[in-house]
């Protein structure tokens, strides 16, 4: 899959099969439009070109800081390679971007430098400036500037339609298992390894402290989980605790730290990812540490029948 990081630096296709939104977690319902696009690409013998944004488009119109993405940008472009398109362009999402109009949208960017011939969206899709393109104007559109579009419907899981909104919702109630139902893949979340108070390595459940590389980047409900984490490309098992350590500290700051297990090394200043499996209790206050140590024991043996 090749990157692009500026409109300008695309070269234009003979026959582009195009899809553009935010793509946020990759979900099940942007794998269908992606599938459809391969589809298309394959039969049609054209190039798949995804087209993206960043930073997301509510920051930038609504000065929105306090969105929470199920995906960095780093996070995206790995999981959309893992779906075997040919482009994706990350385009710079700015105020001047914001006020294209779909109309310029269409004739400069998906024609002019993309060379769309046919155009793949998902449900509900608008673009351009104050949302004012539409399927219905892609329509209208399309055979002015010579391509086709085709509109993907939702897709449904227990009568419920997928979206971001709806995953960021679970993740934030720590839902995680809902919410890779959604993904059809694991949430996940990356981070470098830093210093903690080193109160896990003294009553035997050493935990990496993982700072988290997007400020925007959403953090499930404070809890313990159990998860798988990637480190170096080998994947261990761990439980991981998101809070304030109430028992040894509460400090007032929600940490994230992971006990990974049968590992043995020096992680500090590795970037890890960690995979949510589930989520097994609430964080908790214990009147000993001896009370923890045994709960701790409890989690791991749980985190471990979880994850067999």
């Amino acid at each position: 899959m090749k990157v692009y990081y500026r409109l300008e630096d695309f070269s234009t296709l003979k026959n582009a099969v195009v899809t553009t939104g935010t793509f946020d977690g990759v979900h099940l319902g942007h794998q269908t439009v992606i599938k459809r696009l391969k589809e298309i690409a394959a039969k049609e013998n054209g190039e798949t070109v995804v087209i993206t944004f960043e930073p997301h488009p509510r920051i930038v119109i609504y000065n929105d800081a306090s969105i929470r993405l199920i995906s960095s940008v780093p996070e995206k472009i790995d999981l959309l390679e893992k779906q075997g398109i040919d482009h994706l362009i990350v385009a710079p999402f700015t105020k001047e971007f914001s006020r294209t109009s779909s109309i310029d949208f269409i004739r400069n960017i998906l024609v002019g430098i993309i060379g769309t011939k046919k155009l793949v969206i998902g449900y509900n899709h608008f673009f351009g400036r104050n949302r004012e393109g539409s399927f219905a104007h892609l329509k209208e559109y399309g055979p002015v500037y010579g391509f086709d579009v085709e509109d993907i419907p939702a897709i449904e899981i227990d009568n419920i339609d997928i979206s971001s909104t709806k995953i960021r919702e679970a993740i934030e109630k720590g839902e995680v298992r809902l919410a890779n139902t959604y993904l059809g893949h694991p949430f996940s979340l990356r981070g470098v390894v830093v210093e903690g108070n080193k109160m896990g390595r003294s009553i035997g459940f050493p935990t990496a402290n993982i700072q988290v590389g997007s400020s925007y980047k959403i953090i499930p409900a404070i809890g313990v989980y159990a998860v798988n984490v990637l480190i170096d490309g080998l994947m261990f098992g761990g439980m991981l605790n998101i809070g304030r350590r109430p028992t040894v500290q509460d400090e007032g700051n929600i940490s994230v730290e992971v006990n990974v297990f049968d590992f043995a090394g020096d992680l500090y200043g590795k970037e890890i990812e960690v995979l949510f499996h589930s989520r097994i209790r609430e964080e908790r206050k214990f009147d000993h540490i001896d009370q923890l140590k045994e709960q701790l024991q409890k989690d791991k043996m749980n985190c471990k029948q979880l994850l067999a």
